[in-house]
């Protein structure tokens, strides 16, 4: 990477279950002004993308997009991945897949697996730990398959409690049925550390995220090793990229940075 280039990258966004690229809508831009280039993209069944989660039979076929777009990069191009909350896991499987395709990965209040344990670890503990029995989804649907739908009371409250009145109203009308794949998960191998472990990783957490409390993602990062870690305040699950998009824009040039 020459002097003149060295702070301009190649990001690319990654969002979360039931959502799409259109969440990302307002970071992009700031991104781009700062002299990167930025891809978003809808993972199967997500966003426009034209598929239904019905038809989505694993966990790899969901995350195609992804690393459809890995494996059509240029030998010599590296991106920043960053995935927001159960994107997470599609990073994880992107950096298995893709090492060397990977400058840096970053979360995003995201769940962060490990290497020592399934990839469905981390899901299952956060069930245990923060919804026991179901409790505290509201009127979301969970299947005991990993199938799941946000209901608009549990927008309303766990994802979107800080944003404004109207990117609510516009999740409610996007959001999409989605899964946690968390079958397959149960029975995958665990991520490499040659592959998935090779890759520096940052962490941002939100400290008034409902959905994935803060505790919770401290526990993450201290299981997965995390390198380097910022926190946006006052910001709940979807806060950072909807009402903060340019502190998020400058924490993730800030991680990015660390790591030149």
């Amino acid at each position: 990477m020459t002097t003149e280039n060295k702070n301009k990258r190649h990001y690319v966004l990654v969002h979360g279950a039931c959502h799409g690229a259109w969440c990302w809508f307002k970071l992009k831009p700031q991104l781009q002004s700062a002299g990167n280039k930025v891809t978003v993209l809808d993972l199967a069944a997500s966003g426009i993308n034209p598929k239904r989660m019905e038809h989505v039979h694993s966990f790899a076929e969901y995350c195609e997009p992804l690393l459809e777009l890995l494996e059509s990069l240029p030998p010599s191009e590296k991106v920043v991945l960053v995935g927001h909350s159960f994107g997470g896991l599609s990073l994880a499987l992107a950096m298995d897949k893709f090492p060397h395709k990977i400058e840096l990965a970053i979360f995003l209040a995201a769940f962060v697996p490990d290497t020592q344990h399934p990839p469905s670890y981390v899901l299952d503990q956060y069930v245990e730990r923060n919804h026991p029995n179901g409790s505290g989804c509201l009127d979301t649907e969970l299947s005991p398959r990993g199938s799941i739908t946000f209901g608009p009371n549990f927008l309303c409250e766990k994802l979107y409690q800080l944003c404004s009145s109207e990117d609510l109203e516009m999740a409610k009308t996007l959001v999409r049925p989605g899964s946690l794949f968390l079958e397959e998960l149960r029975e995958a191998k665990n991520f490499s550390k040659e592959g998935y472990g090779s890759a520096p990783v940052g962490y941002i957490v939100c400290n008034e995220d409902l959905a994935i409390p803060m505790e919770f993602q401290k526990w993450m990062i201290q299981n997965a090793c995390v390198h380097e870690v910022t926190e946006i305040k006052d910001a709940d699950h979807m806060w950072a990229m909807l009402s903060k998009p340019h502190q998020l824009c400058l924490a993730l040039l800030h991680i990015a940075n660390n790591f030149t």
